[in-house]
């Protein structure tokens, strides 16, 4: 935001997000003031923008954020502050990247909180660059957090299309065990294995050895969790 009065020059199409930054911004600040400040700088630039008066608001309102989001928080509140919000969002498992909006002596705050998952801080006064870029990034990182649940899904999905024995043979060749290997330790053929491994890669839509590894992987890693 301008450290002076003046209005934001609004671009040239404020109607649209700007490239690559389509997703909804939360902006929670009990400042009145700050946050029709906000709402009005980030849609004169295409951002879509929700804004609360209070985390318990927040917290009221938004149970389930948008796929792609992020959220502007004012650090010093009434009542439960930007960072216990900060905290009961992690305590529930959330991905929404998260900016901090800091006075100069809360930057050594803020930069611990980074450290516990916060995208980044904004420090007062700030430059509407500033915020249009921060928020920007914050989206990007949203969209890709959602492409990646979206792959560890799919991933899981053509897991489930293998039998118990292929699933048993996907273990080995993930484990780096060879045909003759498998077949030993399975106590079948060669033949049998290679059939099983076909089979895998269909139903998996791997086309390479690699992409057969890095879905196993995934969906592994999604159990995991």
């Amino acid at each position: 935001m301008s450290t002076d009065n003046r209005p934001a020059p609004r671009p040239a199409n404020p109607g649209a997000q700007p490239a690559g930054c389509d997703g909804l911004v939360y902006v929670v600040d009990d400042d009145e003031a700050v946050r029709d400040s906000m709402r009005w700088l980030l849609e004169a630039n295409g951002f879509r923008v929700s804004t609360f008066a209070s985390a318990e608001e927040f917290l009221a309102r938004v149970s389930e954020p948008e796929p792609v989001a992020c959220l502007l928080l004012d650090v010093r509140m009434p009542g439960m502050s930007g960072l216990e919000l900060h905290d009961e969002l992690v305590r529930r498992g959330s991905t929404l990247p998260l900016i901090f909006v800091t006075g100069h002596g809360d930057v050594p705050m803020a930069v611990s909180r980074i450290k516990k998952g916060a995208h980044d801080f904004l420090e007062k006064p700030f430059s509407d660059e500033q915020l249009r870029s921060l928020v920007c990034d914050a989206l990007a990182r949203a969209e890709a957090s959602r492409r990646d649940q979206r792959d560890d899904r799919d991933a899981l999905d053509r897991i489930e299309r293998l039998t118990g024995r292929e699933r048993q043979v996907l273990e080995l060749i993930v484990s780096g065990r060879l045909n003759k290997q498998i077949a030993d330790d399975l106590g079948i053929s060669i033949k049998t294995v290679e059939a099983h491994r076909a089979n895998i890669m269909d139903k998996l839509g791997a086309r390479t050895m690699a992409d057969l590894m890095r879905t196993a992987l995934r969906a592994g890693a999604k159990r995991a969790g």
